[in-house]
């Protein structure tokens, strides 16, 4: 009888842990359904846009609108997505690169680089390093005002350099590594 009841224990716990584990898997493809899904959507809009003919500023542009320097990408970025719902940018580089500015700073790029654009500010940013001291992460550039002739860098500290010197688009030289 003991022999019975421990059974019945048994298999009341394996049915719980399955039971677990079972929502646990659906809810892990219902998620990776959802990432799918609004992956395909921003696609078509992007085709859609396309195919109505719908004209794609040029990256330059874009970041002029909102009043970022337009050479804070290099010329050779082969394309870029907008999604204006969500404020994401995400620039496209044939390979990893750098680019040295006329203020002698020295930016580097990984293929893709991903961020959230807001009016004077680009935060979030994944991609992007400076050199200081050693190469650092950028994780926010901005600009203070709209007449400001200053454009910041976050890379741990924040430095402040000639938003001159990002007015044009340069050509970026291919690395190694990022």
């Amino acid at each position: 009888m003991e022999k019975a009841l421990t059974k019945v224990e048994s298999i009341k716990a394996g049915s719980f842990w399955l039971t677990k584990k079972a929502k646990q898997e659906f809810s892990n493809i219902s998620e990776d359904f959802s990432t799918f899904s609004n992956t395909v959507e921003e696609k078509a809009k992007w085709v859609f846009n396309k195919l109505k003919g719908k004209p794609l500023k040029s990256l330059p542009v874009l970041l002029q609108e909102y009043n970022l320097p337009p050479g804070l990408f290099p010329i050779n970025a082969t394309s870029y997505e907008y999604d204006e719902s969500k404020s994401k940018l995400t620039v496209y580089l044939p390979a990893a690169c750098e680019v040295s500015f006329k203020d002698s700073s020295t930016i580097r790029y990984a293929p893709r680089v991903k961020g959230i654009l807001m009016r004077g500010k680009l935060t979030g940013i994944e991609g992007m390093k400076t050199k200081v001291l050693v190469w650092a992460k950028v994780t926010t550039v901005g600009v203070e005002g709209h007449k400001s002739d200053k454009v910041s860098f976050t890379a741990g500290v924040k430095k402040s350099r000639p938003k001159d010197a990002y007015d044009v688009p340069q050509v970026a030289i291919r690395i190694k590594e990022f």
